[in-house]
């Protein structure tokens, strides 16, 4: 019963306090819309979502946020120092990863990930030939920047779902 009134409740929650904030009030009455609102967007959208894959490794994505958050400081760094420096040294490449990952959804993620670290963009999640398309602002080794790709997001996200 529950789960048919809040088929993702961490996104009901997410609207209930992103609805308090922007409404800047206490008032029974905000908090009351906020409520409706967190309750009624997700199931309204509920035809719309993918079919999730269970989280198998919860702990693992801790480490995983972790290690996400340290590159976008690392790459903010790097790719500050490449634009503010010769512009001649950059070697722009669109790289193909190839993915073990056999889920769209989970495809995505890594794709979303790939596009929060500054100087790489996801382009395409080619689900027939399960490859990332990516562009790099600076790849002088496309095929490192695959190796690393997978080492880094792709194996911590096999293992927290499982697949």
């Amino acid at each position: 019963m529950i789960r048919r009134l809040f088929p993702h409740p961490a996104l009901s929650v997410a609207i209930f306090l992103l609805w308090a904030a922007l409404a800047n009030a206490a008032s029974v009455g905000a908090l009351v819309v906020g409520a409706l609102l967190g309750v009624a967007l997700p199931l309204a959208t509920r035809p719309f979502w993918p079919d999730t894959p269970r989280i198998a490794r919860p702990g693992a994505i801790l480490r995983l946020a972790a290690r996400v958050g340290f590159d976008i400081l690392v790459a903010n760094v790097a790719v500050a120092r490449r634009v503010l420096g010769p512009i001649d040294s950059l070697r722009p490449a669109f790289v193909e990863v190839p993915l073990d990952l056999r889920d769209p959804f989970v495809a995505t993620i890594l794709g979303s990930i790939v596009s929060l670290t500054p100087g790489t963009v996801s382009i395409d999640v080619d689900p027939t030939r399960w490859v990332l398309l990516l562009h790099a602002l600076d790849a002088p080794d496309p095929q490192a920047l695959a190796a690393a790709i997978k080492a880094r997001y792709e194996a911590p996200l096999k293992e927290i779902f499982a697949c």
